[in-house]
């Protein structure tokens, strides 16, 4: 696979739709975490040095094709100006006659409307994306995190205008492409989450590459199971069971071992200031695992802390209550002082991220990924539609 970088992509002079990801939490017009925008910053950076007069474009929320005035990007146009050091003009329309005026003006930077406004985004509807591109005479994709939807400015503009990846989208594919073909081992993934079903294909793929599976989260609860454990009213997958078998079943063939949990913080409901204790696996009875305990912290954390790669996806528990937050915490430490001691350390977003933020060590790992479900589908080996459009332009 060959992506076009912006050394293959002549931007001098000419107008570029950067395609960014942009969707951070806003509440009352403040930006809370404002990590993807700072990720974005050096592509952009890069092609105002290229002379490229810049129309930016992201999705923010789920508006579901018509306007959401708490969903609006003029916020996130402020924060990017900051950042850049460089005006922004903020645009309320995605498409259409001011669209079109301003990127034709002299303005470097102007950034579209939220672009799920226009229901023809996630159709990837070919009138609007003749639309987009339109405005502008190349295309550049960095949004790695929305790489995996098949949405006009994702793969439709990319089909109608001479298209590069990115800084970001670049570094992304480099640094997982590294835990898929060359990892050095012991390789350890640790994969959490709600449900198992989102991460057995993850699971089925990277079976044929890592050492050991450390699996924490509800979705462990349904692998318990299969294994004949008694897990009281904790989550679990009926449905499921049987897969999960075959998959524990084909990793012992493998010679991977998958370790879960042996204790875990039982509390009689899944919010804040409920009853809760450390019990062992077993002894959960009539109440729910919502975090792993201090035993299967200390396990994973000794599996973690061995590893020569490492990838972590997911909380160990309900990590946003403050008294199930320990396990994930404890993992986090874990795989930041590996990684100190000469460890490659893939962290995926959501959670993951949210915990390392927490704690002051966002930089303390190898590479923080900015885009957890396209991560996880692209670990899992499928194709992502917005990189088989660029691969598919540079074969041209």
């Amino acid at each position: 696979m060959t992506l076009p970088t912006l050394d293959d992509l002549d931007v001098a002079g000419k107008r570029v739709l950067a395609r960014c990801d942009l969707n951070v939490p806003i509440k009352d017009g403040r930006i809370s975490d404002d990590m993807r925008i700072k990720a974005a910053v050096p592509t952009l950076e890069a092609l105002l040095e290229k002379g490229a007069r810049l129309l930016v474009c992201s999705h923010l929320g789920r508006p579901k094709g018509k306007v959401d005035e708490e969903l609006r990007l003029a916020p996130v146009a402020q924060h990017l100006a900051q950042l850049l050091g460089h005006p922004v003009e903020a645009l309320d329309t995605v498409v259409g006659n001011e669209a079109m005026a301003a990127s034709m003006s002299h303005a470097d930077v102007v950034m579209l409307e939220n672009l799920r406004f226009e229901p023809g985004e996630t159709e990837n509807d070919p009138g609007f994306a003749d639309e987009l591109a339109g405005l502008a005479q190349a295309y550049v994709n960095d949004a790695f995190g929305a790489a995996h939807r098949a949405h006009a400015s994702v793969v439709g503009v990319a089909d109608r205008l001479p298209s590069a990846a990115g800084l970001l989208l670049q570094a992304e594919v480099e640094k997982l492409d590294r835990l898929l073909h060359e990892p050095e081992r012991p390789f350890v993934a640790v994969l959490c989450g709600a449900k198992v079903s989102d991460k057995l294909g993850v699971i089925g793929n990277l079976l044929e590459r890592v050492d050991s599976i450390c699996i924490g989260g509800a979705m462990a609860f349904t692998l318990l199971v299969a294994k004949g454990e008694d897990v009281g009213r904790s989550l679990v997958e009926e449905d499921r069971v049987d897969e999960v078998r075959g998959v524990l079943k084909e990793a012992e063939n493998k010679g991977v071992d998958i370790l879960l949990p042996v204790d875990v913080i039982a509390a009689e409901k899944p919010e804040a200031g409920s009853p809760s204790e450390a019990v062992p696996i077993g002894q959960i009875g009539d109440r729910l695992g919502v975090d792993i305990g201090a035993a299967t912290a200390g396990e994973f954390a000794g599996v973690i802390e061995g590893a020569k790669t490492i990838l972590w996806n997911g909380p160990m528990g309900i990590f946003e209550i403050d008294e199930f937050a320990q396990g994930t915490k404890d993992v986090a430490e874990a795989v930041v002082r590996a990684t100190g001691d000469g460890a490659y350390s893939v962290v995926g977003g959501g959670d993951s991220a949210a915990a390392l933020k927490e704690l002051g060590l966002t930089r303390s790992v190898s590479h923080l990924s900015t885009g957890g479900g396209a991560s996880l589908e692209y670990l899992e080996g499928k194709e992502l539609p917005g990189i088989a459009a660029l691969t598919k332009q540079s074969a041209r």
